[in-house]
């Protein structure tokens, strides 16, 4: 005769549920899990650090709004095109500034050049 233990039977036995039905389940309704942690001293606060965790799809995920990764340039191909993209269109512009102001200026020699060209002009003088 058996007796019959007292211990839960491990998952995957006679529960019926294993790993990926629980993840299956995890993922297709998202979970949340939150948490601060606070270090003070006198009643002064050092240091706050809020953990939050989101475990969902990322078809949940981007029902519930959130859709950071898409924007990130690190995990991102689009994201990093559309970045630099951005940054060469800024580089244009400045230089376009610069040039544009450049040729508004009149051109002012240094005196290192005049004093180049002035040597050319006495050699080349008979």
């Amino acid at each position: 005769m058996t007796t019959p233990s007292r211990l839960p039977e491990p998952y995957g036995q006679g529960s019926g549920a294993n790993l990926a039905d629980i993840l299956e389940r995890v993922l297709d309704k998202g979970i949340v899990i939150a948490g601060d942690i606070r270090i003070n001293l006198l009643d002064i606060e050092l240091l706050t650090i809020k953990l939050r965790l989101i475990v969902a799809s990322v078809d949940k995920a981007k029902e519930m709004g959130i859709d950071w990764w898409e924007t990130d340039p690190a995990l991102s191909s689009r994201a990093r095109r559309d970045e630099l993209a951005r940054e060469n269109a800024e580089l244009r512009e400045r230089l376009a500034a610069l040039e544009e102001l450049e040729a508004g200026r009149p051109q002012v020699r240094s005196s290192e050049a005049a004093a180049q060209e002035q040597a050319h002009r006495d050699r080349e003088a008979p």
